[in-house]
């Protein structure tokens, strides 16, 4: 039966930096190494590795981006080679933007339980990555303006945490990261209690204290959101024109209220929606549709 190691100090002590739960995390890499092995063993590195090998590796981008979630993969390295037999040191921090041909962190551990732990580390620094690099070009094209770009709840199932905290290492701000830290009243939530001002009143007398979002597709939704008593207003497929509408009544009603921008938005449109005046622009290819960015894994000695 593989056996599976303790976090070590150190990393849980970057991942608890990075506001990740190690625990957490540490569940999440035990569970992903299970399903690679599958109740067996790492066939290859076992009949190819003398049990005795050890290796220096490298890991290295393959192209320019950025980097989130060196923490993660150690912890991986933690899992599976154990904390007493491997050292990983990082080169960059997270949230580097990095060229290729950069090396972000070197380690030294058991041949063949590295290449065990490899693909599973690459796997989540690979995707984080990807998800802290597309944050920062939105970041980047909003730059100059008031907006700030922020995710959403379209994130993959066990990875939230994970991707939210990417996104940070990109430039971006987490949304809300559960349904029970904050409110977002759409339009299935206002049929259901009979009307904008009745849904706001509802989550109101629920709970007292969160910050509650009202979606809207108008004008004229717009103003019944502020007069209901809104914390933010998220503008739901509204051209850059409506935008500057929202911001101007937003102004003259009630200035504290947050406007978010959200639907049908690309990066070639992020500056002109930015300099409308929102406040937020919600994105959810940040985590829904992610391209990985391209690490690689590459031994540097063996003895």
């Amino acid at each position: 039966m593989f056996v599976f190691h303790p976090l070590s100090d150190d990393v849980r002590h970057h991942l608890i930096a990075g506001g990740l739960d190690p625990d957490a995390v540490a569940a999440l890499v035990r569970g992903a190494i299970a399903e690679d092995l599958a109740g067996g063993i790492d066939v290859t590195s076992t009949a190819t590795v003398p049990a005795d090998q050890r290796s220096v590796g490298e890991f290295g981008a393959r192209s320019t981006g950025v980097v989130s979630g060196l923490a993660v993969a150690a912890a991986v390295i933690d899992t599976v080679c154990g904390a007493a037999s491997s050292d990983v040191e990082f080169l960059v921090a997270d949230g580097a933007r990095v060229q290729a041909g950069t090396v972000v962190a070197r380690v030294e551990a058991p041949t063949r339980l590295l290449l065990t732990a490899e693909r599973t580390a690459l796997n989540l620094l690979c995707h984080m990555s990807g998800v802290a690099t597309l944050t920062r070009r939105w970041a980047d094209a909003l730059t100059g303006t008031s907006a700030v770009v922020r995710d959403t709840r379209k994130t993959l199932p066990g990875l939230r945490a994970l991707q939210k905290y990417a996104v940070r290492c990109g430039g971006g701000q987490n949304h809300r990261m559960a349904l029970s830290d904050a409110a977002l009243v759409k339009d299935n939530h206002v049929l259901a209690a009979g009307g904008v001002a009745e849904a706001f009143a509802a989550v109101r007398s629920l709970a007292a204290s969160i910050p509650v979002e009202i979606e809207v597709d108008s004008l004229d939704g717009l103003r019944e959101a502020i007069d209901a008593g809104a914390d933010v207003v998220l503008l739901d497929n509204f051209t850059p024109e409506q935008m500057e509408e929202a911001v101007a009544i937003r102004d003259e009603v009630r200035r504290e209220v947050i406007l978010e921008a959200s639907g049908g938005l690309t990066l070639q449109t992020a500056r002109r929606v930015g300099e409308t005046g929102v406040d937020y622009i919600a994105v959810g290819e940040l985590t829904h549709s992610v391209t990985v960015f391209d690490i690689g894994l590459d031994l540097r000695s063996v003895s």
